[in-house]
């Protein structure tokens, strides 16, 4: 039998303790990190994959924010150099990376290109993240061995990190019999109707990671 004086002294130590409350979760955060091709260069605001992927997570009842840190002309260099402050500021569940065209079409070293990808994998993994990484190919006239060998560097990467990938972004769009239509008259940005398509292609490998 509980003496009193201890039944009271038990009262006094349960009615101390703080009361722990769980705060409910919140929404996801998905910072995408991206060139022109998701900083919707030369659209109408809004009108850009990413723009329609917040879309598509308020369709679908997912709670996630998106943050885009895509900047016209960024290569992987850039990006690797600023994901760190991105990552501190949003701490995001989920980074998408679409980088490494700009390192093409300015002549850098692929090998620079490769390092530059893991590292930003590698440092996203590092901050509790999952990563999608976005790959890119090259138009015809770069070569068909430079070709395969850019192509190369983000299945490579995403097979070494053990990280998901979109194989190409404008898949469905640059390879289309009519793909000069789906184009911005530079014949490097796709006009606003690509972009469903290049949401499309995002999607089911970033479904799965939220």
């Amino acid at each position: 039998m509980i003496k009193r004086r201890d039944w009271l002294l038990h009262c006094s130590l349960w009615a101390a303790a703080p009361l722990v409350v769980r705060a409910a979760p919140g929404p996801q955060r998905i910072v995408v990190l991206g060139d022109s091709l998701s900083a919707e260069y030369g659209l109408a605001r809004g009108s850009g994959w990413v723009a329609l992927l917040e879309l598509r997570l308020a369709q679908q009842k997912i709670a996630a924010q998106v943050v885009n840190a895509s900047i016209s002309g960024d290569t992987t260099s850039g990006g690797r150099s600023r994901l760190p402050a991105l990552l501190k500021q949003h701490q995001p569940s989920v980074v998408v990376i679409e980088l490494g065209g700009n390192d093409a079409l300015r002549g850098l070293p692929l090998s620079m290109s490769q390092d530059n990808l893991r590292a930003m994998v590698r440092a996203a993994k590092a901050a509790s993240a999952k990563v999608l990484l976005v790959g890119m190919q090259m138009p015809p006239n770069y070569g068909a061995a430079y070709g395969r060998e850019f192509a190369g560097l983000f299945e490579q990467v995403a097979r070494e990190e053990k990280t998901a990938l979109v194989p190409f972004l404008l898949k469905g769009v640059a390879d289309r019999a009519d793909a000069e239509a789906w184009f911005q008259s530079d014949r490097i940005h796709p006009l606003a109707k690509a972009h469903p398509q290049m949401l499309d292609n995002v999607w089911p490998a970033l479904r799965p990671l939220l």
